[in-house]
């Protein structure tokens, strides 16, 4: 569905993104794990058009992306979570769900989405006239990705939606995650909790300075010695 070749991307005269390649087949769950400042969330960006690469490939859907504009990146299919929840403070929870349905149209399709998405969030229904700024850390993090869910995306990009969160609402949010993926969504998911996300993947890229320095089944990862050394913090007989 999603394919990189060897991209390259400099950010505020750093060389950011250094040549890298992946592949995010449709109807998996990938995920990628890295230290702080490895470059991951620049990844995101420029696959949404909001970083314009130096150099390499960006196909979605065999469709080059390096031409298009962020919102028909959204219209052909493709939304995000970002880092930080990002919400509107001051807009009602409803309005901030519609604005996530900006660039669509079917208004009952719409609706359709709005009631799934109640379901999967049911303190969002309970709260849906009151303003995001009011909302818990974690209600706002439902928020941000019930938002991104009205674009009815194929393809979810999500930027550490655990970061923050007490650890129940971490468990809340990674079973929301794998519900999103037994519906059907393709997710490409930067998380620093590696354990869970990889616990979780179908497969998996390990980002260090910009470069994947480690890929494989998700599974695998999580077994990996220099993966549990590097973020795990645990010893491969721990």
């Amino acid at each position: 569905m999603l394919e990189l070749k060897d991209i390259q991307v400099y950010y505020d005269g750093i060389h950011a993104i250094k040549g890298v390649s992946l592949t995010v087949p449709q109807g998996a769950l990938i995920t990628l794990v890295g230290s702080n400042g490895a470059g991951k969330s620049t990844l995101l960006r420029t696959i949404c058009g909001l970083k314009r690469p130096s150099s390499g490939e960006l196909r979605f859907k065999e469709r080059n992306l390096l031409d298009m504009s962020v919102t028909r990146i959204v219209q052909m299919g493709i939304s995000m979570v970002p880092e930080g929840r990002q919400i509107f403070p001051d807009l009602t929870v409803m309005e901030n769900l519609r604005l996530g349905a900006f660039t669509r149209t079917d208004q009952d399709e719409i609706a359709r989405d709005q009631e799934r998405v109640f379901s999967l969030f049911p303190r969002l229904k309970e709260r849906a006239s009151q303003k995001g700024g009011t909302l818990s850390g974690g209600e706002q993090q439902m928020l941000a990705i019930a938002r991104g869910l009205m674009a009815r995306p194929s393809l979810l990009l999500m930027d550490e939606p655990s970061l923050g969160l007490a650890p129940i609402l971490v468990e809340e949010v990674f079973r929301v995650i794998w519900e999103i993926h037994r519906e059907g969504v393709t997710l490409l998911l930067i998380e620093q909790n590696a354990q869970a996300a990889l616990a979780i993947a179908d497969y998996g890229y390990v980002m260090e300075s910009g470069s994947i320095v480690l890929q494989g089944k998700g599974e695998d990862l999580l077994h990996d010695e220099a993966v549990r050394r590097a973020y795990l913090g645990q010893d491969i007989g721990a």
